[in-house]
């Protein structure tokens, strides 16, 4: 029985940062805001095209692996389905990012077909444009199929 104005479920959150090192958390520190980073990021013309998104890398003064994320129009008319295309990168992104490692911004573009995409698939695809950008190890790539289930 709970202890008066004690929720049963506040003795089973751990909010400590894990022990292994990048959390996952996604603060405001750690998004790309600026426009003038994103037009720095485009400049460099370092991008990789999927089915569901494209990624672009950002290296230079500052870079930590920030995230930018960016679905037009060309994804839905509805803003809806345009903020929901962008909770899905944000949220992949925001689970793999202890996965990473370098001095690099990167900024996902979301494609139209992510909005009836499997979220495994998502996260699938993302591992392949992160190999092919090589901002993941292969070590790091094989633990995160692992801990997500994702077959080659």
């Amino acid at each position: 029985m709970p202890e008066p104005h004690q929720r049963e479920s506040d003795r089973s959150i751990d909010s400590s940062p894990p022990s292994s090192g990048l959390d996952r958390c996604l603060s405001k520190k750690q998004r790309l805001t600026q426009s003038g980073l994103f037009a720095e990021t485009f400049a460099q013309n370092r991008k990789w095209v999927g089915r569901y998104m494209v990624l672009w890398l950002r290296s230079g003064e500052g870079a930590s692996l920030r995230l930018g994320v960016i679905t037009s129009k060309k994804v839905h008319l509805r803003a809806n389905r345009r903020n929901f295309a962008r909770r899905c990168l944000r949220e992949a992104y925001r689970n793999l990012r202890p996965c990473f490692s370098g001095n690099f911004d990167v900024i996902l573009i979301g494609r139209r077909n992510i909005l009836g995409a499997e979220w495994k698939d998502v996260l699938r695809e993302l591992l392949k444009l992160a190999r092919k950008a090589e901002i993941i190890s292969e070590e790091n790539l094989m633990k995160a199929r692992q801990e997500y289930e994702l077959d080659e």
